[in-house]
Formats: structure tokens, sequence, C-alpha cells
């Protein structure tokens, strides 16, 4: 996980304006041999990063360049994420409203209303059957008697051959059960990915079919829109590889094994208040390193603080 990912910019960027910190100020050249890249590559990522306001040019010969502190520069961005996201959301929900009524080819409605719970555990169970290339979903709240439940279908569907890919929300995560659940089918094959805030949830068949909540603002576990191939599946497939990009791959093998000595050392010193600098100091490190691996230990925790993190590495029994 890199820290400018989750608004839209690519790690190039997010190399650079690490970099930044560090050296507090440097020209172009100085920052592509921090970044392990040359100066013609380095420029346009410049040009992005004083575009969003995230560096600020003093001088021209040469031109310098300074980091716009992270508490000034991120918040804006961050909020403007959120926007497009909401409209987004707003967006699914007019295009729901319209096709709701218009029957398709064929006389079959676009969009079937599916109640009770029975009925959605049904109609997720017979998509997976029907399934013939590939299965992506965003695993997020309302769940079904309240939590997160394990797909037994998936471990033969995959073996079928049918491909999954699954964005996971913080909640899908709650317990050490849910993550051990997550590794079983990540092991048989299944593709994972982890997006701590994510709320758009889904589940699109051959990019045909989808089952999704009736509204993202009123959310029912017990009531669910069937749509069938239509202008709305297209966008909810274009929303789930948006979020798809910006969540951090989960690692099965790393899952397994645990966190390093040093990541549990790390994390130890985390949540006793120590601050970067001083943790760098005591493993040896640069604190660049340490906040690099702190980003990644929190995004494979599902967590969006420190604290967070503190709280999901001390129930992994991590502390």
């Amino acid at each position: 996980m890199f820290l400018l990912e989750p608004v839209g910019l690519g790690r190039l960027e997010n190399d650079a304006y690490l970099a930044l910190l560090d050296l507090k100020r440097a020209t172009a050249e100085e920052l592509a041999g921090n970044a392990g890249c040359s100066p013609a590559e380095l420029r346009p990522a410049l040009r992005r990063l004083l575009d969003h306001g995230l560096v600020q040019q003093i001088g021209f010969t040469p031109a310098l360049y300074a980091l716009v502190a992270p508490d000034e520069a991120l918040p804006s961005l961050i909020s403007r994420r959120r926007g497009d996201l909401a409209q987004m959301q707003m967006r699914i929900e007019e295009l729901a409203d319209r096709l709701r009524a218009r029957p398709a080819r064929g006389g079959t409605p676009v969009v079937e209303l599916v109640e009770g719970e029975d009925a959605v555990l049904a109609a997720v169970s017979r998509l997976q059957l029907e399934a013939r290339e590939e299965i992506i979903a965003v695993d997020a709240p309302p769940y079904i008697g309240g939590q997160s439940n394990p797909n037994d279908l998936e471990l033969s569907r995959l073996a079928d051959g049918v491909a999954y890919r699954f964005v996971y929300a913080r909640e899908a995560l709650a317990s050490p059960e849910h993550i051990a659940a997550m590794r079983r089918c990540t092991e048989a094959g299944e593709r994972a990915r982890i997006l701590p805030d994510v709320t758009l949830k889904m589940f699109v068949v051959d990019r045909t079919t989808a089952l999704l909540p009736v509204s993202y603002t009123d959310q029912d576990p017990g009531v669910r829109l069937l749509v069938h191939e239509s202008a709305l599946v297209d966008v909810l497939v274009c929303c789930f590889e948006s979020l798809w990009a910006r969540a951090t791959p989960f690692d099965s093998a790393g899952a397994e094994c645990g966190p390093s000595a040093k990541d549990r050392e790390l994390l130890a010193l985390m949540a006793s208040g120590m601050k970067d600098r001083t943790i760098a100091r005591s493993l040896g490190v640069t604190e660049r390193t340490v906040g690099r691996r702190l980003t990644e230990l929190m995004a494979g925790l599902g967590a969006e603080t420190r604290f967070q993190a503190g709280v999901q590495a001390a129930r992994a029994g991590w502390l």
C-alpha cells in the first residue's frame, strides 16, 4: 500500500513525495536519483504533484521542489475522492430507478427485486453455479446475520476454473476466523485485495449479471437488486475496477506466516506511542522505511489509524 494511491496518484509520484519527506528540498535530478529513475521520467510525476498541491516549486535555475505537509495537502484530495465516490453511488441508484421498470429483450425485467434473507442467499448460490468465467465482488456490510460468513461454494467453483476477485472491507476481516476463511480461498486461487473504507457492496458474475443493495445509503441485508445485462452492470464493473486499483493486495503467504520478528517489534514500538523517528533509531533503519512498512502493515490489518492497527494486531496475536 502506497500513501498516494488512494487519491489517484501512482508509484512514481508516491516515491517522489516520500523522498521529499527526508530531503526537504531537492532538484528533479536529486529526486530522480532517490526514486531510482531518470529526471525525464520523474518530471511528469512532479507536474502531477504540483497540480495536486502536494509540492511547491522554488525558483527555476535549477528548480527546487519542496514538500507541502501531508496534513495540509491531503485532506482536500481525500474529500475530492470521497465526493467522486458519492457521485458514483448516486449515479448507480439513478440508473437502477430508470431500469427497474423497463423490460429487457424477451420481456425479462432488467432489474428484479430479491426479498428475504433466504432468497438472497439462494440468489448468491445460483449466480455462482451459473458463472462460467469470473466473479468479481466487494465484500462489505450489510451482512445477513450481522457478520460476514464463509462462502463454501467458492472453493468448488475455483476448482472448476471460475476466477474470483474480491475487494474486502475492514468489517469482512473482523476476526482471525474471517481472515482464515479468506486465506483458504486465496490459497485455492482467489485474488483478494483490501480496502478498509469501501462501502459499495456488489456481486457481479461474468460481467453480465449483478446482485447489489437497493440503496447504498439505507441498506437492508435481506433485500437486493438482481440486475441483468445492461448499462447498470457496465457501471458496476467500472466501479469495481476503480476500487480494485485502489485496494491493497492480500498476501496469503505473508498472512500464513504472520509478521516477521522485525515487524512485531515495529508494531510493539508503534503501540507504545513512539514516534517514527525514535522507532527508526531503535531498529536501525530510516524514518522513511518505518513509515512505509507501517502503512503496509496497517493495510494488511484493515486499519485506517495506528490505534486501530494496534488493536487489530493484538487481536491477531501479533503483539
